[in-house]
């Protein structure tokens, strides 16, 4: 099961850059990073509406809703930030390059996450091979931008 879940990441990461250059192409025929991101946020809204509609997916009651703590709401700013980002950046830097300091970026978070337990996420403590690991990333990172 794993590596179905392994293989879909996979597939996830490959639409990263895909999103970003058609994002970027849309800007351009917007004349606007902004509104480049509010259609791509529009249209991934629609989608997931209708197949949420379509798979019958049981809506939360305000209730439910009001239970929730506070910062669940930021993953959509996450994402805008995220997209936005990628938007301005990709022309600039191209695929390999951002997608090399965005991979660096998520390395450094994910190893706080991981120690502090942040959002859910299992505790995995910051050790000497994970540093080690995230370092030789960000090595990568520099060499794919100087080459």
């Amino acid at each position: 099961m794993k590596i179905l879940f392994a293989f879909l990441v996979v597939i996830a990461g490959m639409m990263a850059p895909t999103q970003a250059g058609i994002n970027a192409r849309l800007s351009q025929w917007l004349h606007s990073n902004f509104l480049a991101a509010l259609v791509s946020f529009s249209v991934g809204t629609l989608a997931l509406l209708t197949f949420a509609l379509v798979a019958r997916i049981p809506w939360p009651s305000p209730a439910q809703l009001s239970h929730s703590p506070w910062w669940i709401w930021l993953g959509g700013f996450c994402g805008a930030f995220l997209v936005t980002v990628t938007i301005v950046s990709a022309p600039k830097l191209g695929a390999t390059t951002m997608f090399a300091f965005l991979l660096g970026g998520q390395m450094l978070a994910s190893l706080l996450l991981d120690h502090f337990g942040m959002f859910g996420y299992p505790v995995h403590p910051i050790s000497l091979w994970r540093v080690v690991g995230v370092f030789l990333l960000c090595a990568g990172v520099l060499l794919i931008k100087n080459n």
